[in-house]
């Protein structure tokens, strides 16, 4: 286990630089720099060449490259033009927000995914099993941003259950229960929105398997012992199911951190995805930078884990 571990680490190692090599070209390619929107009709055009020239925009393309990965090992991505903080700073502030985010989804969309795809599986071509498909349909066809507009016009502004916007409500002490409960509160209706339309794969995988494994002969076997139908499906077709789940889950977890960037846009909850998207339209580029790394990260880190759980649920299958 610890040698395959280490192995996929080391493996890791060339695809980070490739990455950063990628990360870096696509955000010199975007048009403008970060001073092009201080410029009005009363700034000098003096300062902002001295800005550039400062923050060395013009020197070569492989020098400006090494040393943002020279800072970057350092933990330094460098200061916001925008917000004029630095980056580890802001995104410190808001990764926080996007991880608990993406935690809650997962928890709501296992809660639902697991008892659909198992009633879908067992009862298959019954009036549950239809209602699932044309569930998973639906929520596999619907664009997230109208989704979620609908859920935020329908919970957030007709019905008032959800707050609209924000992490948590101004002039709560930080550390109370009432802040805690808010910040849950203000999460909750992003993370049920996510978690609807990242349940599609994971019914669908595991009905398919639940209708798989009805007909193997470790199935037949169990009942023909007697054991009772309750059992023959928890012990011994949900544990066979799950595989394909299981191999997945490194990439849902991380592609829920990185893919809640409409989510958080909307929403205007104060995560990574809406300080991304602020990042762009401001042409703040040390955070571009730094998000796109970090999100690149995150993909091959679930790699790694998907991998790494993948040999745990079955031991049948190592990584050589």
């Amino acid at each position: 286990m610890w040698k395959t571990i280490l192995r996929r680490v080391l493996l890791m190692i060339p695809q980070v630089i490739i990455l950063s090599i990628i990360v870096f070209a696509i955000a010199k390619m975007m048009p403008g720099d970060p001073f092009s929107g201080m410029i009005t009709p009363d700034t000098d055009p003096a300062t902002i060449e001295a800005l550039r020239q400062q923050y060395g925009f013009y020197d070569p393309i492989h020098v400006q490259y090494f040393r943002w990965v020279g800072d970057a090992l350092q933990g330094d991505f460098g200061m916001s033009y925008t917000y004029r903080l630095p980056v580890t700073r802001l995104i410190g502030e808001r990764i926080t927000n996007t991880i608990w985010l993406s935690l809650v989804t997962l928890i709501i969309t296992y809660s639902i995914s697991l008892p659909l795809g198992m009633l879908a599986g067992r009862y298959q071509n019954s009036w549950i099993d239809r209602f699932v498909v044309v569930y998973t349909f639906i929520t596999y066809s619907i664009p997230v941003f109208v989704f979620a507009l609908i859920l935020l016009w329908l919970f957030g502004y007709t019905l008032n259950w959800f707050p609209t916007r924000g992490s948590v409500m101004s002039g709560i002490p930080a550390g109370t229960f009432s802040y805690y409960l808010s910040r849950f509160h203000h999460l909750l209706l992003p993370a049920f929105t996510m978690a609807i339309l990242s349940t599609t794969g994971t019914v669908q995988y595991l009905r398919t398997g639940v209708i798989d494994a009805k007909s193997q002969d470790y199935v037949r076997t169990a009942r023909a012992k007697g054991v009772p139908e309750r059992v023959v499906y928890n012990r011994h077709i949900f544990r066979n199911s799950i595989l394909p789940i299981a191999a997945f889950f490194g990439y849902e977890l991380t592609g829920l951190i990185t893919g809640s960037v409409f989510i958080e846009t909307i929403f205007s909850y104060p995560g990574m995805g809406n300080l991304f998207i602020s990042a762009i339209t401001s042409r703040d580029y040390s955070v571009i930078l730094a998000l796109m790394l970090l999100f690149g990260l995150a993909t091959l880190l679930g790699t790694l884990l998907s991998d790494i759980i993948m040999s745990i649920v079955d031991p049948r299958i190592r990584v050589q």
